[in-house]
């Protein structure tokens, strides 16, 4: 039998050994236990077992595919047929994460009606457990059909990246005082329309801090500060895979790029100076 995790949230010494499948409630009981969880973005096979054995509940099937995966420049131009194969295979390949796929742009603001039609697909062709979108007001009628439809729904509030060229670019969202009210009340808005967490991006810390204290669903902090329930990052940043600039809230836990640069180099040379394969690779 294999070793069990540690447990989902931070009292790894003393908490209850984590579910068999992080569900909703589990995440609320961390909350009100005050224990920190990690949530990580993940697209495919491997990534999603490596995640899932080290303890992640929650993996997020992002549109940050866009330009982690296929190669945009932004996460606009990724298509629900792209995203789908994708959280499929995260879902097979996760035991025991609570998997949230995300709705891309254009498939859910056209009205809640849409939202549904496309959630569905993501749930029945994709097996996800949840679905994330992005907004806070315009969003709460598709929130509240798909709350009542069934699926459950992970809010996104602050910078929203599907609203980039709205909103200036990648811009702190909040800093100003009515900016960070509106936050607030868009945060309380979302929870009542049935959102079972919030992801809170580029927000300044002590905004961050006060809305965490004010609802009673988990809020998710990407460039938030420490304040947040959890705390979320794309893998290929957290992990060294992307070279190149990173934002200012990205922890790098590791080199993968310098790592594969080397080992692909040892393969090539390899195969030029003629010692692979050798005898103990052929037949």
């Amino acid at each position: 039998m294999s070793e069990t995790p540690a447990p989902y949230g931070s009292g790894a010494g003393g908490a209850a050994p984590a579910p068999r499948r992080v569900r909703i409630p589990h995440l609320m009981e961390l909350k009100e236990r005050g224990e920190r969880w990690a949530m990580l973005t993940a697209y495919e096979q491997y990534a999603a077992e490596i995640f899932d054995r080290a303890g992640i509940p929650v993996l997020l099937v992002g549109d940050s595919a866009s330009n982690n995966v296929y190669g945009n420049a932004t996460s606009l131009p990724v298509t629900v047929d792209e995203l789908i194969p994708l959280a499929r295979a995260v879902v097979r390949s996760a035991r025991r994460a609570l998997v949230v796929a995300d709705l891309p742009f254009g498939s859910y603001q056209a009205s809640p009606e849409q939202a549904f039609l496309t959630s569905a697909r993501f749930m029945k062709e994709a097996g996800a457990h949840a679905v994330k979108l992005e907004g806070g007001r315009p969003v709460l009628p598709a929130i509240a059909k798909l709350v009542e439809s069934g699926v459950p729904v992970m809010g996104h509030l602050g910078f929203t990246p599907q609203s980039e060229h709205a909103l200036g670019g990648y811009r702190v969202q909040g800093r100003e005082s009515d900016a960070a009210k509106r936050l607030v009340e868009d945060a309380l808005a979302v929870q009542d329309a049935g959102a079972f967490a919030v992801v809170l991006e580029m927000v300044p810390a002590a905004v961050a801090q006060e809305v965490t204290a004010t609802l009673r669903v988990p809020t998710i902090g990407i460039g938030a500060g420490p304040h947040c329930d959890a705390q979320v990052l794309v893998w290929q940043d957290f992990a060294g895979l992307r070279t190149g600039p990173m934002p200012r809230f990205v922890k790098q836990y590791a080199n993968l790029a310098s790592v594969l640069d080397e080992a692909a180099q040892a393969f090539a040379r390899d195969v030029v100076e003629g010692t692979f394969p050798g005898d103990e690779h052929s037949f």
